[in-house]
């Protein structure tokens, strides 16, 4: 992870659009961090991260997770069956 002020990543945004392909880069403040800039090296990269951060989504994991605990789950065995 690298760190830039916002200073820099004004005076060059698509450079490190670039290199936020390859890692996550925290923007600093007055020296403190302010937010990260994430790059997507593909349209499947934007799609997982939507997904990801998708409340409805990680809510019907959720969701899942506690009938599988309660016993209401299915086993993939059953489903080829």
């Amino acid at each position: 992870m690298k760190k830039v002020a916002v200073s820099e990543i004004k005076d060059d945004l698509s450079k490190y659009l670039r290199l936020a392909e390859k890692e996550e880069i925290v923007i600093t403040r007055h020296g403190k961090p302010a937010g990260v800039l994430i790059g997507f090296k593909s349209e499947d990269d934007w799609f997982d991260y939507r997904l990801e951060n998708d409340p409805r989504f990680l809510q019907r994991i959720e969701s899942a997770r506690r009938s599988i605990k309660s016993g209401r789950g299915i086993r993939l065995e059953d489903i080829e069956e």
